[in-house]
């Protein structure tokens, strides 16, 4: 049975919602005279909020549903275009206020300086770019698959294992994707790397095994000369739905592994394996998930248990967190982690020399290429999404590695 809403958090959210659309339907007012037009308004708002309500209660009853999905994303796209809107228009107005008090000393009594009509233009501008920002996000943005590559120098590198290629996926949320023509695009582009090794670092569902069916034939066709492997991340083991028991629980786990094994990925389980080239091999070791407020499953000395500190290592961990707690000073030398678990939070910008995305309050490097104690971490932005069905400014991100031997 669906808990109840708590009542405060409820009213709370209403009360700030309202005060913010009251907000800027007073500036919309100012631009479009129109009979009626704050009525029309407040009757979208508030059907708008009256039919999220509903598909809230449906959500916590049977999951997830169309309604809830088409309710959610408008409302998100409304608030965030309001709170765009909200606070040009509040820097507007407090410059408006700066210059009535002023008028005080130059006449004999307080004078309400008028809305300057360019300022309150542009903020609508901003509106309209917002509401188009996340309109792109969900129908677009979502799939709109990039290739990052990075060149990595060990000095440590086996010699046959230079120029050696890595394609790493990570959080593919199969159960968010609703366009199987664009998640192929995807695995064409994975494919035509052509690396040496793909890796896949968790998350590969929502919360059931199931959600994985529909592409098993998609995430199939990847192939590398040195294998397939993966691990699993927080979502996969069920933690975040309801089951009628415990075995049901278990089983779905069991189910989810067997259908690693069926897209041709060796799902590693705190446990490693050697990849021989040549003379020379490399350690590939993976954990269960292990993340700070996300479950430590992970038993990273189980995973190396019989490697050397000698061994050239790269290590499969779906949480950043798991390499700031064990890994960048563990004794037993990682050289490369490879994470996920982050998405960038599918929103921020990443251009012109800028690197944010709100997730950063959560996870300091939250993305991309970090160096620390001669050893290396890569997050990748994750192929799929979830919760917000779509992505801004943070894109799916398929990473190719290139590791290369540091010449003396």
């Amino acid at each position: 049975m669906a808990k109840k809403l708590s009542l405060l958090p409820l009213l709370l959210a209403t009360f700030i919602f309202l005060a913010l659309s009251t907000y800027t339907i007073s500036g919309l007012s100012f631009i479009f005279h129109l009979q009626y037009f704050s009525l029309i308004i407040w009757l979208f708002i508030l059907a708008l909020s009256a039919t999220l309500l509903f598909s809230i209660q449906q959500f916590r009853a049977k999951g997830m549903n169309k309604t809830f999905q088409i309710a959610s994303h408008a409302f998100l796209i409304v608030f965030v275009a309001e709170v765009v809107f909200s606070i040009l228009l509040l820097l507007g107005d407090i410059y408006r206020l700066i210059l009535s008090l002023a008028s005080i000393f130059q006449s004999n009594g307080f004078v309400w300086s008028p809305r300057n009509p360019y300022w309150v233009y542009f903020a609508f501008f901003m509106l309209i770019v917002s509401v188009a920002l996340f309109a792109y996000g969900i129908i677009k943005g979502k799939y709109a698959y990039r290739v990052v590559k990075h060149i990595l120098y060990f000095d440590d590198l086996p010699l046959n294992f230079d120029g050696f290629t890595i394609t790493q996926i990570s959080d593919v949320h199969a159960g968010s994707f609703t366009d199987a023509k664009a998640v192929q695009k995807g695995i064409d582009m994975i494919k035509a790397q052509k690396s040496d090794l793909f890796v896949f670092t968790g998350d590969l569902v929502n919360n059931k095994a199931s959600e994985i069916v529909p592409y098993l034939n998609h995430f199939s066709q990847i192939k590398s000369p040195f294998g397939q492997f993966s691990i699993l991340g927080n979502h996969d083991y069920g933690d975040y739905t309801t089951w009628p028991s415990e075995k049901a629980k278990a089983d779905n786990l069991q189910q989810l592994k067997n259908y690693h094994k069926d897209l041709g990925f060796r799902l590693l389980l705190d446990e490693h394996i050697e990849i021989i080239k040549g003379t020379d091999k490399m350690i590939l070791a993976g954990i269960e998930n292990w993340g700070i407020g996300f479950g430590e499953r992970g038993d990273l000395n189980k995973a190396l248990l019989g490697t050397s500190t000698n061994d050239f290592k790269i290590l499969l961990s779906h949480d950043p967190s798991h390499w700031e707690a064990q890994v960048k000073n563990n004794t037993n030398k990682i050289q490369l982690s490879l994470a996920g678990h982050t998405h960038g939070m599918q929103f921020g910008i990443e251009a012109f020399g800028i690197k944010w995305s709100p997730v950063k309050l959560r996870y300091k490097h939250w993305a991309g290429i970090k160096t620390e104690n001669g050893r290396y971490l890569n997050i990748n932005r994750g192929f799929g999404f979830l919760g917000f069905s779509g992505r801004i400014g943070i894109w799916p991100e398929i990473t190719v590695i290139e590791l290369r031997k540091q010449q003396a």
